[in-house]
């Protein structure tokens, strides 16, 4: 296994930012200053949110590319925010989704991240939520495994656990898997721990998050802000055992969604974050 960090860290530095309980940083950042600072903090990787990329024509992918090689950065595409298939009432997403196995082979990834949705688009029932995203599933393994490139779905605050390892079985392709975020499915109420022992034998991409409970509703986005790693309450030591004893070696990719208020401060909680983690794969 081996520490990276997802983009997304830098979502308000991007221009994007939960508008209710955040605000503008006032700088801004790109693509290549976080390929620069992935590599200046010494990590073996990166995964990349496409929403926050420059315009995709030929020249910039292949910038892209060298700019990744020359920071001897291992990459993960990262398709779908905030919203992907949209729970399936999205086809036309699908094709999207297509255009981009294509970007993220041409960049160097063998995963690309994706999400069938988010907490807004999941409906509420499950037999209806399965039948709209079974067929859009099937249609991308095809162009997935024709480019060589692993789909790995997030549980997005939009799948329950067991229903993440359902739709991964019923496709049954070695094409796709699971992005696992550490705390995502806290906020559906699931243990932590619990969706970590399911989805750990399906994951070929993370997000390593940490939060604490904070004020509002457990139900609330905002209840479970994120601290860097090891500050929180996710037990990380024991979902990295989990995940060493299902074999996965890919990228440890960490992320902060909403940063803790009182924390304020993303480049310093990502700097200790890349610090525990150290300590954890040491």
């Amino acid at each position: 296994m081996k520490p990276a960090v997802d983009s997304y860290c830098w979502h308000r530095q991007f221009g994007d930012w939960y508008p209710e309980i955040q605000t503008d940083p006032g700088v801004r950042v790109s693509a290549w200053d976080v390929i620069g600072r992935a590599k200046a903090l010494g990590l073996a990787g990166i995964s990349l949110e496409a929403c926050y990329m420059p315009p995709l024509d030929a020249p910039t992918i292949a910038r892209l590319r060298a700019a990744l090689e020359e920071a001897g950065l291992e990459p993960v595409w990262a398709w779908g925010h905030p919203s992907g298939l949209s729970s399936g009432a999205n086809p036309a997403a699908a094709e999207d989704l297509i255009a981009h196995i294509a970007i993220a082979r041409a960049v160097g990834a063998r995963v690309m991240r994706i999400c069938c949705g988010g907490r807004r688009t999941r409906p509420a029932s499950w037999p209806e939520h399965k039948a709209r995203l079974l067929p859009l599933l099937r249609t991308i393994v095809e162009p997935a495994a024709e480019a060589g490139i692993v789909l790995a779905i997030e549980n997005h605050i939009d799948l329950l656990a067991d229903e993440l390892v359902e739709l991964i079985e019923e496709v049954n392709s070695r094409w796709l898997g699971v992005c696992l975020d550490t705390v995502n499915n806290l906020r559906l109420l699931e243990d932590p721990m619990q969706v970590a022992e399911k989805l750990a034998p399906y994951t070929r991409a993370t997000h390593l998050k940490d939060c604490v409970a904070w004020r509002g509703s457990p139900r609330d986005f905002s209840f479970w802000p994120s601290v860097p790693l090891g500050q929180g309450i996710i037990d990380l030591p024991a979902i990295l055992n989990l995940l060493s004893r299902a074999g996965y070696e890919g990228l440890l990719a960490i992320e902060i969604d909403y940063l803790h208020p009182k924390l304020g401060d993303e480049e310093k909680a990502i700097a200790e974050s890349v610090q525990y983690l150290r300590t954890l794969l040491a």
